[in-house]
């Protein structure tokens, strides 16, 4: 790069900065610093110029106020073809600062902490940082900003080759204003939060969203459409999003959608289990004294949608049930975990996507569910919604649900939660029997779900993700030998609903909540 003299570095992170000044030096840069930046570039035998002494004005304020001062930001944004802009610098003795080297105080980091307070997340937020960052990068064509300590090496290569190029210098300063905005939503967000005197709003009058892009898949939903990923870096819940791939082909967007959906459901429950998605709704879902007898009894449910489906355990994976899992075709494996022995058997499959959330035990469940409209967005809580214990709801049926069809019911409601709606589950305890999901009308998913099952039905229990609007589903229900039912209530219905339930001498629990599931 001609004319290189002056490089400012200061930075938070300090991977690989030694080297990059040693480099900038060699090529006749004086090298700018501030505090421990400054301290380390001394140590490693390099000259450092202290900002305070270039500028000729002190810090202060415990360092909040350093370079927040003329001779740096008229170093950074003067024009060096715009006579006017030289002739303004000489006047007020600005040299020119060709590279600035910036990273920003950590306040993803600290806000992380579980024992942070409200006001070290506010000392943490950087002020002279962006705007050195963002004058800087305003001014591309003159100067050289680098943000990401990855991009050490090869810029570093492009000036000793004299590489430098216009397109390198806009790609270096659109990556400021990414990380600068990524900066700001983490702040606002934090505050948003974290409000003093007033209670903080779950719903922002302006919705700042972080998400960063993960990879580009190969395709979207159909071949036609393009599709990335991107990722919440301020989670930490278990989920596919940050989950470890172990091995297999690259995740396209319908598997990143089926794996959501089978591991958000797995999640439900305590005990070993196992849930078996295909096109984003599950097609068999089942407890077991161990991983590998939920899985089977998960499959048994409809094992011919089980291929090639997703499946999702929330007990590691061990050499038998990987056995059982490569007997057939299976696209993608989601677990907390996976024994040697286990992996190395899975690996066989070559194109079999393998997925390790970690540990799901701990985990906090929260945020907002966010669905994308043309020209606008809807946002909602998760649906967390849990039924603790069924005994206490209302039974407005002659008969009480018995000890097993309660535990029945508690299970198919699980279940019916992340099923599509118009959505029915037929169940025992334990396992799903029959799966209606998605149809227009309630009685349609109940003749489907009697359709779908390959195993008995006859004393099976039923869920409904919302209320019966007429009879017609329980005359089928009971038809198919249903014999207690769990639904929300509240049809203008209901007393009809609840006498045919009579009839039939099906037992019926109200649960008072609805899951929807569009």
């Amino acid at each position: 790069m001609a004319g290189l003299k002056r490089a400012l570095i200061s930075v938070s992170d300090k991977t690989g900065v030694v080297d990059l000044a040693r480099g900038l030096a060699a090529l006749g840069a004086e090298i700018l610093s501030t505090g421990g930046t400054a301290k380390i570039l001394r140590d490693a035998g390099l000259a450092v110029t202290d900002v305070a002494a270039y500028t000729g004005s002190p810090e202060i304020l415990d360092g909040r106020v350093k370079t927040l001062h003329p001779k740096i930001h008229g170093g950074l944004l003067g024009r060096r073809s715009n006579l006017k802009h030289v002739a303004d610098m000489q006047q007020h003795a600005i040299s020119p600062i060709d590279v600035l080297v910036v990273n920003l105080y950590p306040f993803e980091a600290t806000i992380s902490k579980p024992d942070c307070t409200f006001e070290e997340a506010i000392e943490n937020i950087d002020i002279g940082g962006p705007s050195m960052l963002r004058s800087a990068a305003k001014n591309h064509p003159d100067v050289l900003v680098i943000v990401d300590p990855r991009d050490y090496v090869r810029v570093l290569d492009s000036l000793k080759a004299g590489t430098v190029t216009p397109a390198l210098r806009q790609e270096l300063a659109t990556k400021v204003f990414q990380h600068t905005a990524r900066y700001d939503n983490l702040i606002a967000g934090y505050l948003a939060r974290h409000g003093q005197g007033t209670s903080p709003s779950r719903f922002p009058a302006v919705l700042s969203l972080l998400y960063e892009r993960s990879e580009i898949l190969r395709y979207g939903e159909n071949p036609h459409q393009q599709g990335a990923f991107y990722r919440d870096p301020t989670s930490r819940e278990p989920s596919v999003s940050r989950a470890k791939t172990l091995h297999g082909k690259a995740m396209s967007y319908n598997n990143y959608l089926d794996a959501n959906s089978a591991l958000e459901l797995v999640k439900e429950f305590e005990e070993p289990a196992a849930v078996i998605v295909k096109h984003n709704n599950p097609c068999g879902v089942a407890l077991g004294g161990n991983a590998v007898e939920a899985y089977v009894r998960a499959r048994a449910t409809d094992p011919v949608s089980a291929f090639g489906g997703v499946i999702a355990l929330n007990r590691p994976v061990d050499i038998a049930t990987a056995k059982e899992i490569t007997s057939t075709f299976v696209e993608v494996v989601v677990a907390p975990g996976y024994a040697e022995d286990a992996l190395a058997h899975l690996k066989r499959k070559k194109d079999l996507r393998l997925l390790d959330i970690g540990p799901l035990t701990g985990a906090t469940r929260d945020g907002l569910d966010l669905k994308k409209l043309v020209g606008g967005l809807i946002v909602q809580d998760r649906d967390l919604g849990a039924l603790e214990d069924l005994r206490t709801l209302q039974v407005p049926t002659r008969r009480r649900p018995t000890d097993e069809e309660y535990a029945a019911c508690a299970f198919a409601w699980k279940v019916c939660k992340h099923v599509k709606s118009n959505a029915i589950v037929y169940a025992r305890a334990g396992q799903t029997v029959g799966i209606g999901a998605g149809q227009m009308s309630r009685v349609d998913s109940v003749k489907l779900a009697g359709m779908k099952a390959v195993l008995q039905v006859k004393g099976c229990v039923m869920a409904s993700d919302a209320f019966f609007p007429f009879r017609d589903g329980l005359d089928e229900a009971a038809q198919a030998g249903i014999t207690a039912v769990i639904q929300p209530g509240g049809s203008i219905r209901d007393q009809e609903i609840v006498e045919a339930a009579d009839e039939h001498q099906i037992a019926m629990i109200l649960t008072g909540m609805r899951h929807f599931r569009h």
